[in-house]
């Protein structure tokens, strides 16, 4: 009887501590609701920002942040090229970098810059050639091709349906320097949305940098979602992104010859976007061209290939030769392109708007 007695005890006292133990956990749960719930409501949400007030903000602003746009894609499509000769195969491992960093967002999961990239290797779940051809609007039978090289390479190894991203692939999609060009590009945005008085926060482009970092996994999947999309678009309008790569080369050249020109000053009004495109191709610009040696030097594309994309953009009336045998951009383009730069604008907007807010809350 002294043993069943002692053992009732020692059941009870279990059971007492083990709801004590709960006890404990939902005071712990508890409190960090009403923190998180004391964090919201310390937000003034109306001081962040909407979509239309960025893509507003950057069409009447277009003189001052034309250059820094265009150099800021221009840059983006070197940086596409230059690691395997081939836009497309950065395009697909980078897609398979945007699923990672979807499920971490997902899983409210966030690394940091350094680590982030202190990882020896990224996997990607369920993954399939199907997939990956129907979001880059690509051949199946391309995709394949260019995995399987990028396999051959050793930049990834393939199991069944799994998809392992070498830690040496890593060097050629850590993105340092574009974090540098979208914070000077983003801090130009917010000196223009603070003249307008939209957005309170001043900022400087440091700070943006330091947000980049410190919450890298976030803000990266977010300048995925932007420019993977608008990536896949400048395929679709000029059938392959090495031409569009050089007609980009061709626009960066013309706009900063006349951003010269365009220097509207602190004491000047700034151009909309419509003014200024005007500028740019029917009046000063139709002297600041560029030979197919020197966008070969600025792309490290082959010559051979700039002389026979360049012919097809001027069949297409996007390019034209100058009395100097330079390339410049001609006036169809403004007509033709309209209707997509407001889709790109519009990218854009959502990406900035999501940066700046972040600055915000944080």
């Amino acid at each position: 009887m002294k043993i069943k007695h002692l053992r009732l005890k020692k059941t009870i006292l279990n059971r007492f501590n083990l709801g004590h133990k709960l006890i404990d956990k939902c005071s712990i749960w508890v409190s960090i609701e009403h923190k998180l719930f004391m964090n919201i409501q310390q937000i003034d949400f109306s001081k962040t920002l909407t979509d239309d007030q960025i893509y507003e903000t950057i069409m009447s602003n277009y003189s001052d942040l034309s250059k820094d746009w265009i150099f800021h894609q221009w840059n983006w499509m070197n940086n596409i090229y230059t690691p395997f000769k081939d836009h497309y195969k950065y395009l697909i491992v980078i897609s398979l970098v945007e699923k990672t960093l979807q499920f971490y967002d997902q899983m409210n999961i966030q690394y940091s810059y350094e680590e982030y990239y202190s990882k020896s290797y990224l996997e990607i779940e369920k993954f399939n050639i199907s997939q990956l051809s129907e979001k880059l609007d690509l051949p199946k039978e391309t995709v394949r091709r260019k995995v399987l090289e990028l396999e051959k390479d050793g930049v990834i190894t393939r199991n069944k349906k799994k998809i392992v991203i070498d830690r040496k692939a890593f060097n050629f999609i850590k993105p340092i320097d574009q974090i540098r060009f979208s914070s000077k590009y983003i801090n130009l945005v917010s000196k223009c949305l603070n003249k307008e008085n939209i957005y309170s926060k001043k900022l400087d482009q440091e700070l943006i940098e330091n947000i980049f970092k410190k919450k890298f996994t976030l803000c990266w999947r977010w300048f995925y979602r932007m420019q993977i999309p608008l990536v896949i678009g400048y395929h679709k309008f000029m059938k392959d992104l090495t031409t569009f790569h050089i007609w980009g080369t061709v626009a960066l050249n013309q706009v900063l010859n006349v951003s010269r020109q365009l220097d509207t000053g602190l004491d000047k009004p700034s151009l909309d976007y419509f003014t200024t495109s005007n500028i740019l191709i029917e009046n000063l610009g139709a002297n600041s061209g560029i030979s197919a040696m020197s966008i070969s030097e600025m792309t490290k594309i082959p010559r051979a290939t700039i002389i026979r994309k360049c012919n097809f953009l001027k069949k297409k009336e996007l390019l034209k030769a100058n009395e100097k045998k330079q390339y410049v951009l001609t006036s169809k383009n403004f007509r033709k392109i309209l209707p997509y730069q407001t889709e790109v604008f519009r990218f854009k907007a959502k990406f900035i708007r999501k940066i700046l807010n972040l600055l915000v809350i944080s």
